[in-house]
């Protein structure tokens, strides 16, 4: 038997972690069934989300006869671990399946996110708060306006120099993905002007921006935020993870693409290196028994109806859901109402799943898994996330980079692949959308056999916090 103990930096300070309640009824459980010992793993994290999809004690069947038994310290203590650990090993869990075996980014997890976006007004409507009350501190660090100054200033140093050699373009894009409330856009926008009459240089009236989000929503609110600046602004929806679909047109053109609080939210599988073998993790979303009766119950359906009618929502959404459900909801609050109490007991069932090859896992369209290599082989055993969507929206983004133009986005990264080794990393929930911490080294080795300098460093503009800066450019 392995067992490993993630969070063990939590194992020291004032309120240290309780080993003893944590760990050892589990092995107690393990060690009093049948269970062949030579083939368990116990694994121990402190799942920081208090929103997240994991229950306090979780098996994930290793698809090479072992067994992962998942403990999350955090709910540990207040939890009768070694009789949930027990009862888990005679006999499968009460849940109601809303899917079959995937990989990760496949599963129905990111059609109810894809909903979140989408739906966003009648979700923030049902809870009375915007969004972006969900980050941590209630706003995104996009708004600084200290950040934005210096963001400002390195632009207009660039173009200086391109003017003085009779170089810059007319027309200087900048391209914001995932523009929230147009919060950040108007910050940016607003000094832009400022700072350009003060030197009298007349880059404000050459300045094309670019607002860019999957919410048609969203865009309406950043577009009444930054009304002032109308002229000097288009808006675009797309797919972020294909941003060169709808923005072909800039190829090599854009000065700046900014970016915040976009990579975390985009679709990711989840590969690990276990005893040298690697493995891809496979979801199973679902719903615990005792909660999917009382979900049934409350819309006057039967627990077998359920599944129908979860992806009934995702297909339709709740307005459309209400009118072709009349049986089962009164009217698009009702549908909002399953929408938001399927989220909050959604679960995600995992297995692992080996890898044939590297080269035979599809990264993104155009990269395979041998990028992840030197990442898999770096050392001790590694569960990570893959990132398939902010890679291929970095990938795709710096396309669209003019030669001394540059990539900045604000996320919270791994910059390090020990990190995945010693912290929780997530899928967490915020609201109605999912979050994953960004795979760092996945993209800075990604940017680099690109020709791109990638770099990190902690958000500077604030104290505290998760954020990490990410910049890439083109190599000098």
């Amino acid at each position: 038997m392995l067992v490993e103990f993630r969070p063990h930096a939590r194992l020291r300070g004032k309120q240290p972690a309780d080993l003893g309640a944590s760990v050892l009824p589990v092995v107690a459980a393990v060690s009093a069934s049948d269970t062949d010992l030579g083939k368990v793993r116990v694994v121990c994290d402190w799942v920081q989300y208090r929103n997240n999809f994991r229950d306090v004690v979780q098996l994930r069947p290793i698809l090479n006869g072992d067994l992962e038994i998942a403990v999350d310290v955090r709910r540990a203590a207040d939890a009768p671990v070694g009789e949930l650990t027990s009862a888990l090993l005679r006999q499968s869990p009460d849940r109601v399946y809303l899917e079959d075996w995937r990989p990760g980014r496949d599963s129905c997890v990111w059609r109810f996110n894809a909903l979140y976006w989408s739906a966003l007004d009648l979700w923030e409507k049902a809870t009375g708060r915007g969004y972006e009350q969900a980050l941590p501190g209630g706003e995104s660090d996009a708004r600084n306006r200290a950040a934005a100054a210096e963001l400002i200033g390195e632009l207009f140093a660039v173009w200086d120099r391109l003017a003085a050699s009779a170089a810059l373009p007319d027309e200087l894009y900048v391209i914001e993905l995932g523009v929230g409330n147009g919060g950040q856009a108007k910050v940016f926008l607003d000094e832009f002007r400022d700072l350009d009459r003060h030197r009298g240089t007349a880059y404000y009236s050459r300045l094309r921006y670019l607002m860019c989000d999957y919410s048609a929503h969203v865009l309406d609110l950043a577009r009444e935020t930054v009304a002032e600046h109308t002229e000097r602004v288009s808006s675009f929806v797309l797919d972020a993870t294909r941003p060169r679909t709808s923005l072909g047109f800039l190829r090599y053109k854009a000065f700046l693409v900014y970016i915040s609080n976009v990579y975390d939210n985009l679709p990711t599988d989840e590969v690990a290196q276990l005893g040298g073998r690697t493995y891809c993790v496979h979801n199973r979303a679902c719903l615990p028994g005792e909660e999917a009766a009382e979900l049934a119950e409350s819309v006057s359906a039967t627990v077998d109806e359920l599944p129908a009618l979860v992806h009934k929502l995702l297909r339709l959404g709740p307005v459309l859901l209400a009118e072709a459900c009349p049986d089962h909801f009164a009217d698009t609050d009702a549908a909002v109402r399953f929408w938001q109490d399927t989220w909050a007991a959604l679960r995600l069932a995992e297995r692992y799943v080996p890898l044939a090859g590297l080269d035979t896992y599809p990264l993104t369209d155009t990269l395979t898994g041998e990028a992840l290599r030197p990442l898999l082989e770096s050392g001790a055993d590694v569960r990570m996330h893959v990132s398939n969507g902010a890679v291929a929206s970095f990938v795709d983004t710096l396309g669209l980079l003019h030669p001394f133009g540059k990539l900045v986005c604000h996320d919270i990264f791994v910059d390090d692949i020990q990190g995945y080794r010693t912290t929780f990393r997530g899928p967490g929930k915020y609201d109605g959308s999912v979050v994953n911490w960004v795979n760092g080294p996945l993209l800075a080795h990604v940017g680099r056999k690109r020709g791109f300098d990638v770099d990190y460093a902690p958000f500077r503009h604030r104290a505290g916090g998760h954020v990490v800066t990410m910049t890439a450019q083109v190599r000098d």
